[in-house]
């Protein structure tokens, strides 16, 4: 294994102040102090500016973009010899502008979307841990790739398992040689929690998820277990085999981070601790492998794996996914801002806990789902099922 990384790297990281982010720049840290040639060229912030100053300083960063033009502007004011880039579109500059060779797309939610198709559209190489990409406009992201010969690199732990399991398999199409996909999941902060104290719960109860340190939007995600139905459809884009095919298993340890099921009866797995560091460096250095910086396993003490289906009745979002999956065009858009919308409302205490997936079915059911293949139809699926949940948020508040 060489101890360095051979090719070098010009890199963006885009949502640098969020885990992903901050995982990343450590990644990136452990690879350049151990002789691999990784320059940070940009990174891109809504408004931690404090941390944002912080990080531009420790790599030496020339190009930044802050969403929020008032932080921005206080930026300018520490760092007049910065290029920074302001307002909503900012991300989308930064990529645009800056010669890179890579792009960490770690941006939650919608927002990363436009930032993370300019990458692709220029040919890069994308580490995704933007799940919203691929379920929103996942044909057009691929589709697009596939003309300007983008990698799309997947961060995500369950993708990065799979991605790896199946750099082996040479079968054209490389989906005849799958049984299955199985997405592992933890199961979130109430996977124990009595089914009838699960409606009523609070953002602190739901953020309180037992393995993996990530931000709100996410761990509510993992409570509700949308977060494995967007993997699902991520994987559906990323992997190319049938929504079918696809499964979500839950795997309390969150040791095997996912796997694959092949027709001759071979099993591929993807093992390791709960440490995002790993896929983050298999997507920053790959195909080279590095010696790195994440935790590594204790065979010692490795004798309880357990696996067993998510039980419906208290994971109610995979049936939706599978739903939107099956309604195909823009309804992984709807899914995907309704779930948005909802989920923000919890954390701003105006829903319960209980409501976050019944407004997103809500959503799916009215909205008629249109063909998927441009941005603005996309994107207006997308406001139309914030209005939806808005609309129906103040005909039945709380």
């Amino acid at each position: 294994m060489s101890s360095h990384l051979e090719h070098p790297r010009r890199l963006i990281v885009l949502g640098s102040t969020g885990s992903i982010g901050v995982n990343t720049l450590s990644v990136v840290d452990h690879l350049t102090r151990n002789g691999s040639k990784i320059e940070i060229v940009g990174l891109a912030a809504r408004s931690s500016t404090k941390l944002l100053i912080e990080q531009a300083k420790r790599f030496n960063v020339k190009h930044l973009a802050v969403a929020d033009k008032t932080s921005a502007a206080k930026l300018h004011e520490v760092m007049p010899d910065v290029e920074i880039f302001a307002g909503e579109d900012a991300a989308f500059q930064l990529v645009k502008h800056v010669k890179c060779t890579d792009v960490a797309a770690a941006i939650v939610g919608i927002a990363g979307l436009l930032p993370t198709l300019a990458a692709v559209e220029l040919g890069l190489r994308v580490h995704l841990s933007n799940k919203e990409s691929l379920v929103a406009a996942g044909e057009l992201v691929t589709r697009k790739a596939a003309e300007s010969g983008a990698a799309l690199l997947p961060v995500d732990s369950e993708h990065s398992a799979i991605f790896q399991c199946l750099a082996g398999v040479h079968e054209q199409p490389r989906s005849k040689a799958i049984r299955r996909i199985v997405l592992t999941a933890s199961g979130g902060a109430f996977r124990d929690r009595p089914l009838d104290e699960i409606p009523n719960a609070t953002p602190e109860d739901a953020l309180k998820h037992p393995t993996w340190d990530m931000g709100p939007k996410v761990t509510i995600d993992a409570a509700t277990m949308m977060n494995k139905g967007l993997e699902m459809i991520e994987a559906y884009w990323l992997f190319g085999v049938p929504a079918d095919k696809i499964q979500p298993l839950i795997h309390p340890q969150s040791l095997v981070h996912s796997f694959v099921e092949l027709v001759d009866g071979s099993v591929l797995a993807q093992l390791s601790p709960p440490d995002m560091r790993s896929p983050i460096q298999t997507a920053l250095t790959w195909p080279d492998r590095v010696a790195g910086c994440g935790d590594k396993l204790d065979w010692s003490k490795l004798n309880d794996l357990s696996f067993y289906p998510p039980c419906p009745e208290r994971y109610p979002a995979i049936a939706l996914a599978y739903k939107a999956l099956k309604l195909g065009g823009t309804a992984t858009a709807v899914l995907n801002a309704a779930n948005e919308a909802a989920v923000q409302a919890f954390l701003d205490r105006k829903i319960a806990f209980g409501r976050i997936v019944p407004l997103v079915a809500h959503a799916l059911d009215t909205i008629e789902p249109q063909s998927a293949d441009h941005l603005t139809t996309i994107l207006d699926a997308d406001q139309a099922a914030r209005s939806c949940v808005a609309d129906e948020l103040q005909a039945t508040p709380g």
